[in-house]
């Protein structure tokens, strides 16, 4: 591997961590209403601030055995685990698609899915910030780089690259969005329940407008089944009553989604 890609690649792990110790700031503080500038990082538990030498990603956690050096409470492991995970999906898009806008749009994507991921998981909710806020970025990147996927192409042949790669985003956001939302409005109907909450519903144009409409309805997919198995052993391990679990399926979503552009064919 040459010396340059090499470099890069460290670059890319090291932007990973340091982007990943912001997201797990935005992971506990937006949820809350909370500033993710002001005040500095600060122990969840005694509220003491964090010095800087303690908020150095994995370092500090390991060196501190993963507790805070004032109060000695336990440091939550989702904070080392958003940190190597940001570089890890950093390094392999990088890897994937180079130093280039397109690699820039994708690492940008899976931060915003991260912190969905971990914040429909603790707190079962899809805040507005991220998932409106991804949708917008995702039309503007559509202006910019190539949508995945060949419908606008095949459909618009005379039309200029930027306008298919628009048309293949807003389909994208249509098909993943207007289909599942009525089925689980239906649904929901028949059983008195939110299958599918609104949060969800606002998810999907976010990764539509991204992915298109080919990966984004492979990612609806693998993300639906990720959800029904992982989702079913767990109520089944934790003997929890199924029509009472409410199931973060946004976070099974988002992990896919997370996933494909490592898989992405361009």
């Amino acid at each position: 591997m040459p010396f340059e890609t090499i470099l890069h690649l460290a670059y890319s792990a090291l932007a990973g961590l340091l982007i990943g110790s912001f997201l797990n700031v935005c992971i506990y503080r937006v949820p809350r209403d909370l500033s993710v500038v002001s005040p500095r990082s600060f122990c969840p538990e005694c509220g003491k601030p964090v010095a800087w030498y303690d908020n150095i990603p994995l370092l500090s956690y390991a060196r501190l055995k993963g507790r805070c050096r004032h109060c000695g409470k336990p440091i939550g492991i989702r904070y080392p685990l958003v940190e190597i995970t940001t570089a890890f999906f950093f390094v392999g898009t990088i890897l994937h698609f180079g130093w280039n806008l397109n690699g820039f749009k994708w690492c940008l994507f899976q931060a915003i899915m991260i912190v969905l991921f971990w914040i429909d998981l603790e707190e079962r909710l899809l805040p507005d910030e991220f998932t409106l806020g991804g949708s917008a970025l995702g039309l503007l990147f559509a202006f910019f780089t190539k949508v995945p996927g060949d419908l606008g192409e095949l459909l618009l042949p005379t039309v200029s690259a930027r306008g298919q790669s628009l048309f293949e985003a807003l389909a994208g956001a249509f098909i993943l969005t207007l289909p599942l939302a009525a089925i689980g409005l239906i649904w929901g109907k028949l059983t008195k329940r939110d299958v599918l909450g609104l949060g969800d519903v606002k998810l999907l144009p976010c990764m539509g407008l991204f992915l298109g409409v080919e990966v984004g309805i492979q990612t609806l997919l693998l993300g639906s089944l990720l959800g029904v198995a992982i989702g079913g052993i767990y109520i089944f391990i934790m003997k929890k009553k199924a029509r009472e679990y409410e199931l973060p399926l946004g976070s099974f979503y988002c992990g896919a989604a997370a996933l494909a552009p490592l898989f992405m064919k361009f």
